[in-house]
């Protein structure tokens, strides 16, 4: 039997109803359930997968996920999969540049009582900056795309909104009769794009205060007094705001690895857990403040998905967002019309992703490492249970 690695539904199952003791009253509809749904996930209450290997005798057991919750961390990689293979075909044959918007510290707490306003416009100030620079002939001069994505944690699972913009390194000329393209290794001037993003975004919370639509309460009640609101807009644009942008990389099936990466990630994957003891969850995470040197945090389980439940998103919230040559609404067009100025052919990036998927959707066996392995029945939940007890003496895999 393979050995079992450490998951946060593990430290769910170990210590949910203490949590519920000290912090339920305040958790949201959204949040309680995603609790539910990562204690629930791939556990033998959903059923399970029988599968057996085309090569030899060996079977093991997949138990089943099919809540789908976007904030687990065993439901993404199927989700992703599908993502993916409906992004392929809006890839254009040209390097890519990532720039990331984050939001100052001192709007976090804003942010997460005012999680759907505050988000959107995120999304609005950092779309709206990237396609006016661009279109700037002093810069670029013309139409580009934007991919964005939206994170709210760290690597310690503090609140931490930014956004991950993946923008193709050039564009459609605004009279549509070419395609720029950036300088080697420089998209667009980030000292620029950072004040911009500053001035829209203050300019949008100044203008959602005055409609009324600001949650201030809690940390933030003393933000309800016009004067203490407006003394934070002037401290923040005297801030310098982080726009991040790496120099322009790769082709499609660079892309499509690093969208992988960052699309569906949720607060913490489960490979970055170490043990669970003692009460205590020990994890690996990253130090950006100390040249992203690898440590390892310890935290109180309670606080520990305290943490991981401050990014569960409002229910429908959309945290993947395209905009100028993207946007739904003129997407095929518009990218029919870049291909026609590269040259290329939408099948290039459409033969990547199969490649990829194929890899991998591959299930080898790991008894014999040759055959593959094939779903042979459905189990319930009493069937799973009948199954292992007759089978106690089988390898298997509860995968």
């Amino acid at each position: 039997m393979r050995q079992h690695r450490l998951e946060v539904a593990d430290v769910v199952h170990a210590h949910q109803q203490e949590f519920l003791q000290r912090w339920g009253p305040v958790l949201s509809r959204q949040q309680r359930k995603a609790l539910r749904d990562i204690g629930l996930c791939r556990t033998a209450a959903l059923g399970a997968h029988l599968r057996q290997c085309d090569a030899c005798s060996y079977q093991d057991v997949s138990y089943l996920s099919l809540l789908r919750n976007r904030h687990c961390p065993k439901c993404q990689s199927t989700a992703r999969d599908r993502w993916l293979s409906r992004q392929a075909a809006s890839l254009l044959p040209v390097a890519y540049s990532h720039v990331v918007f984050t939001l100052p510290e001192q709007l976090a707490p804003l942010a997460l009582h005012n999680q759907r306003l505050l988000y959107d416009l995120l999304f609005r100030a950092a779309s709206e900056t990237l396609l006016e620079i661009a279109a700037d002939p002093r810069h670029l001069g013309a139409r580009i795309g934007v991919l964005a994505v939206l994170h709210t944690w760290s690597q310690n699972l503090r609140h931490h909104p930014h956004l991950h913009c993946l923008v193709p390194a050039g564009g459609l000329a605004l009279d549509h009769s070419r395609w720029i393209a950036c300088r080697p290794g420089f998209f667009l001037p980030v000292r620029i794009l950072s004040r911009l993003f500053r001035g829209k975004m203050l300019t949008f919370l100044k203008q959602a205060y005055q409609k009324g639509e600001l949650r201030c309460f809690g940390t933030n009640a003393g933000l309800a007094e016009s004067c203490q609101f407006y003394s934070l807009l002037r401290l923040l644009r005297h801030k310098e705001w982080v726009v991040y942008a790496k120099p322009p990389f790769g082709g499609p099936q660079h892309v499509l690895q690093y969208l992988a990466r960052y699309t569906h990630r949720v607060a913490i994957a489960n490979g970055r857990l170490i043990d669970l003891a003692n009460g205590q969850v020990r994890f690996r995470w990253r130090d950006s403040k100390h040249n992203n040197r690898s440590k390892v945090m310890t935290l109180d389980a309670v606080e520990f998905l305290r943490r991981f439940l401050l990014h569960v998103l409002p229910a429908g919230f959309v945290k993947i967002r395209h905009f100028g040559l993207l946007a739904n609404r003129n997407r095929r067009r518009a990218l029919a019309l870049c291909r026609l100025h590269l040259n290329a052919a939408a099948a290039e990036t459409t033969a990547i992703l199969s490649q990829l998927q194929q890899q991998a959707l591959h299930r080898g066996c790991p008894s014999c490492q040759r055959g593959t392995l094939h779903i042979i029945a459905r189990l319930s939940t009493y069937a799973l249970v009948t199954y292992i007890t007759l089978a106690s003496t089988t390898p298997i895999n509860s995968s």
